[in-house]
């Protein structure tokens, strides 16, 4: 960066790491929130307990999740709700947004201005999502072979090796008692949750194309409100070389 000393680059740097740490906190927060409301103990509220094993996997300090939790707790806070927002990317890619709100009139447009901006369109609600399996998701580390082993025992619906870790699919129901169970046995658990895996996976040939949904995904991604962002596209790294 000419004109600029180095200790003005790394400062740059650092502060656009702490403010997409900070985002990730609060996307992280409201998570937290929405799950206690029902139930502030994560021994018997299990979606509170995946929340907090989430914010934990991110560093997420306990001060910041007890905070949410006493959010949760007060009647005066703005409420939080939890709504899955469907459309569709350039191409015909299946896009399901999930978003925690305090105000859907402003979550709304913002998420439709993303679609529309880049090459999509926001879609009814239900004409997306059955396009999607909701499943239970297991990221774990370890040996491939000895993972499959222990999962394919407690019943799992598939298990997948990639370059940062392995990844274990279950029965929407099943997820945390898979999640337990595998941790009974001395199995090192990454993070686990819920997600939306594409019942079939449309893959992207023509860079042009691949390059609209990328900014997509990216703006869904950068709005407050948006917690997790699924889809139904594979862009191979020979095509990502031409965008």
């Amino acid at each position: 960066m000419s004109g600029h000393s180095k200790w003005s680059t790394i400062k740059r740097q650092k502060g656009l790491k702490d403010a997409a740490k900070g985002q990730i906190f609060t996307k992280l927060s409201n998570m937290i929130v929405i799950a206690a409301r029902s139930g502030t103990n994560p021994e018997t509220k299990i979606s509170l307990r995946l929340a907090i094993d989430k914010a934990k996997a991110n560093n997420m300090p306990m001060s910041n999740i007890q905070r949410a939790i006493n959010r949760a707790l007060d009647k005066n806070a703005n409420v939080l709700e939890e709504v899955l927002y469907e459309g569709y990317g350039a191409g015909g890619v299946a896009i399901l947004v999930n978003a925690l709100t305090d105000n859907i009139n402003r979550t709304y447009p913002e998420i439709r201005l993303a679609f529309t901006k880049h090459g999509g369109s926001i879609a009814d609600k239900g004409s997306v999502v059955f396009q999607f399996k909701h499943k239970g998701i297991i990221k774990v580390k370890g040996n491939y072979d000895d993972i499959l082993l222990k999962a394919l025992d407690l019943d799992v619906d598939d298990v997948i090796e990639t370059d940062q870790e392995i990844i274990v699919y279950s029965d929407l129901k099943k997820m945390a008692l898979v999640r337990d169970k595998l941790r009974e046995q001395s199995v090192d658990i990454i993070e686990a949750g819920l997600t939306y895996l594409p019942n079939q996976v449309i893959e992207i040939t023509n860079p042009s194309t691949a390059g609209k949904i990328l900014r997509l995904i990216d703006a869904l991604d950068e709005i407050d409100d948006v917690n997790e962002v699924f889809y139904n596209f594979n862009i191979t790294d020979e095509v990502m070389e031409k965008i």
